[in-house]
């Protein structure tokens, strides 16, 4: 077993209640997740962490094999990097040894699995150390501020703050849909980031993360606008 994708879905959340299970579309959150490593043609197999019976028994059913997590790694302020650990360490009692890990977050529904394989496929062509789906960002962080005692300062530097952003750096951000890394290497490091790390480039629209009921509605609004998903 080569590449593995690991999908972390507890049973909480914060914005939204029992967000990971709500109809999109009418399939549950995770399952679009599920659905985009199982489709990945370089995608061996496909696991959901979970501490959530519910949660598991509707991955299961999506076919997805199931991680089940510990209780104190299911919480408000636990870390994807301690799940992915706990998660490649239950794969390895299994009796596999994948030398690539996929993180997919189940609130990226609009990631598909072309996505997954395309940069799956730039990671391994660069012989990058690790690989994440970006895109461009909204605003360029050029244009922000911090303040300090209540005057402010820029961001970045004083040229940005009056260039057109047409002169701009393009600027991208982590959309949060797929980041890879080799086993070996986060088991040493414990990080999802390591250099050199290649970027996989995704559309603004499909980088829309699942936080809040607005979010929600909003991808919905475009689905119906695009006669459903594909």
């Amino acid at each position: 077993m080569r590449t593995v994708a690991i999908i972390p879905a507890r049973g909480g959340s914060k914005g939204i209640s029992r967000k990971n299970l709500l109809l999109l579309a009418g399939k549950p959150l995770v399952v679009w997740s599920v659905d985009a490593g199982l489709g990945a043609s370089l995608v061996e197999a496909t696991y959901v962490s979970t501490e959530d019976a519910e949660i598991a028994e509707v991955a299961a059913q999506a076919g997805a094999r199931i991680i089940k997590r510990p209780i104190e790694l299911a919480s408000d302020t636990a870390q994807n990097d301690a799940v992915m650990r706990h998660a490649l360490g239950a794969i390895r009692a299994e009796g596999h040894e994948p030398e690539t890990a996929v993180l997919l977050q189940p609130t990226s529904p609009l990631r598909r699995a072309e996505h997954v394989d395309g940069c799956i496929e730039i990671y391994h062509r660069v012989g990058a150390a690790s690989a994440m789906s970006v895109c461009a960002v909204d605003y360029h962080p050029g244009k922000s501020i911090v303040i300090t005692n209540g005057m402010v300062e820029p961001f970045t530097n004083d040229h940005d703050m009056e260039a057109r952003r047409q002169d701009m750096v393009r600027a991208y951000r982590q959309n949060g849909a797929i980041y890879i890394t080799g086993v070996a290497d986060f088991l040493s490091y414990g990080q999802f980031y390591k250099r050199p790390c290649v970027a996989y480039e995704m559309e603004r629209a499909l980088s829309i993360d699942i936080d809040e009921p607005l979010d929600l509605e909003l991808v919905e609004l475009m689905m119906a606008n695009a006669g459903g998903a594909k």
